[in-house]
């Protein structure tokens, strides 16, 4: 008896160590899906549709992580989440990774533990007012009440705005992204303050998207890009090549409707890209077709902006910085070897 409880013993504490060693990739695969924090509330970027289906350029980044993963992009939980609670909720692994319009900081992959991975939206800040106002400038705004998120770059870099350009200012500061948009479109504020994709997001969905304007000033630098926590480089790996995978895919010139002719290829980068030579899935810890089912079920990275906020959405946007490199833009993956 005292070895069979021996034994159960040894076997319960193998079991917890095993657990408590587990990497993320290893706790995904065992739930069965990927739990993925998004915004919820920008139009564009995370939204569910009126059938309740999630879309947008983050939750199609997401569906390609779990493409990755699992071989099928539908193996996913979204958890909206507001800005102050996005960092906590995936320290805490209430997420897996972040794909939420998050701002890459040097104190954010520091002090708060994280890493950021590739840039999958390069943005800006910007201001949103009101076109009856007849404002052409943001450096006409002194003393202006602005509409902001607490706990973004986005209220830091307004404070910042206006003290040096000696304007005085009255914040509005709410947790909720509808809320506060209900705030701006409903004349409580002066002035709606967001990264651009977020203030054509919010405007496309406006009332009367045409009274709004978006004026010209760009006043910060805004990397957006999946975040996952520190000290899982497995995970780190599969997510930040998951993003170089939809723009490389794009500059070779695979789409979801040629991926399967793209097989074919005498090209030996592509041959490797799409599993045909086998080993890139494997350094990983994926299986080899990782990235032919990326594109497969998701698209590139071309495709994914088009549909969400290209020229011919709502939003109408440009590719401008998140072109290819090869097109001036700045969208350059690593070398997939």
């Amino acid at each position: 008896m005292k070895r069979l409880q021996g034994f159960f013993i040894v076997a319960l504490l193998s079991a917890w160590t095993l657990s408590a060693s587990a990497g993320t990739l290893d706790e995904v695969k065992a739930r069965g899906y990927l739990t993925v924090g998004v915004n919820g509330q920008v139009f564009g970027f995370s939204m569910p549709d009126e059938k309740g289906q999630w879309k947008g350029l983050d939750v199609d980044t997401a569906r390609a992580i779990a493409a990755a993963v699992f071989g099928d992009a539908s193996k996913i939980k979204f958890v909206p989440l507001t800005a102050v609670q996005r960092l906590p909720a995936l320290q805490s692994k209430e997420v897996d990774v972040l794909c939420r319009n998050t701002t890459q900081t040097l104190l954010r992959e520091t002090t708060n533990g994280l890493n950021f991975a590739h840039v999958n939206f390069y943005d800006g800040q910007g201001f949103m007012v009101p076109k009856k106002l007849g404002i052409k400038s943001a450096k006409e705004l002194s003393g202006a009440t602005v509409c902001v998120l607490p706990g973004t770059t986005t209220e830091l870099n307004a404070a910042d705005f206006f003290r040096k350009n000696n304007l005085q200012w009255k914040p509005v500061v709410i947790e909720q992204n509808t809320e506060l948009n209900k705030a701006f479109f409903s004349g409580r504020c002066d002035v709606l303050t967001s990264d651009v994709s977020q203030l054509a997001g919010h405007r496309a969905v406006a009332p009367n998207p045409q009274d709004y304007v978006i004026l010209p000033e760009v006043i910060s630098k805004e990397p957006l890009a999946p975040v996952v926590r520190h000290g899982d480089d497995q995970w780190f790996d599969i997510v930040n090549w998951t993003v170089m995978a939809l723009i490389q895919a794009e500059e070779f010139g695979i789409t979801s409707k040629n991926v399967d002719e793209m097989l074919k290829s005498a090209d030996p980068e592509i041959q490797r890209f799409l599993g045909v030579t086998p080993g890139l899935g494997t350094a990983l810890g994926l299986d080899d077709k990782w990235a032919y089912n990326i594109v497969k079920q998701v698209g590139n990275y071309g495709e994914i902006f088009e549909r969400n906020v290209g020229p011919q959405t709502p939003l109408a946007m440009e590719r401008g910085l998140n072109a290819l490199w090869t097109k001036g833009g700045l969208m350059y993956a690593a070398p997939f070897r």
